[in-house]
Order: structure tokens, then C-alpha cells, then sequence
């Protein structure tokens, strides 16, 4: 199944297949996931390099799932 590229770049969570840890956060375009498919490595769009990073003081949490993060690995 392809991501919709409808709406633009898709975001991408990496993950380390063996540890199931989240390693980073990319962003696809359809030339970059045809290149992934291709190569069977990971290709992505290239964004400006620089980042925003927020240090918050969450008032509760910060995940959808109630969780206090997103990034997290559920118990094996």
C-alpha cells in the first residue's frame, strides 16, 4: 500500500526494526518513496535542515493515546 500523497509530503517515524526503538522523524515525497521502493533503503525529501525544538512544561499529556509522549514502546 502507497502513502496518500495528495495533501503533499507524508510524515515518516523510523524505526530500528530489531530494538523497536523510534529514531527519527522524515517526511516522503513521491520521488523519495519510489526511490525507498527502489533501492530498498530509506530515501527522503529534503526539508531545510534546521528544526524547532519546544521545551515545554506540559500541563498533561502530550500523546493522542494519553500517553506522557508519543515515542514510546509498548511492553513487549
Amino acid at each position: 500500500m502507497s502513502p496518500d500523497f495528495s495533501k503533499g509530503l507524508v510524515p515518516a517515524v523510523v524505526q530500528n526494526a530489531d530494538t523497536g526503538k523510534v529514531l527519527m522523524l522524515g517526511y516522503l515525497d513521491e520521488e523519495s518513496w519510489a526511490r525507498t521502493r527502489e533501492t530498498g533503503r530509506a530515501w527522503f525529501h529534503s526539508r531545510e535542515r534546521d528544526a524547532v525544538l519546544m521545551r515545554v512544561r506540559p500541563a498533561g499529556p502530550a500523546c493522542h493515546t494519553g500517553a506522557e509522549s508519543c515515542f514510546f514502546n509498548r511492553p513487549g
